[in-house]
């Protein structure tokens, strides 16, 4: 069993058209870096800044639960987690 990100619409490109990609780590960091191996391009749309920080307009959860609330880039994952990412959507 694997870790499964959820990936928006709009980054898909970076997924070869996948709606769900798999991944393994320990953290949230760890995961997302895993992920980035296979699909590049997908971390710098997520994480920005050295030491790495969630983007302002990108949120994040871990079943249900957003990683703000629950130490952003170093929340635990384990196998069976779903990561879903929402990039916040502007218009009027």
């Amino acid at each position: 069993m694997a870790i499964e990100l959820r990936v928006p619409t709009i980054l898909r490109t970076y997924t070869g058209g996948e709606k769900a990609v798999n991944g393994a780590g320990s953290t949230l960091e760890e995961f997302i870096d895993d992920v980035n191996g296979a699909h590049p391009g997908l971390k710098e749309r997520i994480v920005e800044g050295e030491p790495g920080e969630l983007r302002r307009f990108v949120n994040v959860y871990v079943n249900d639960e957003d990683v703000r609330f629950t130490g952003g880039l170093q929340t635990g994952v384990k196998d069976g987690d779903v990561v879903v990412v929402l990039p916040a959507v502007a218009g009027g």
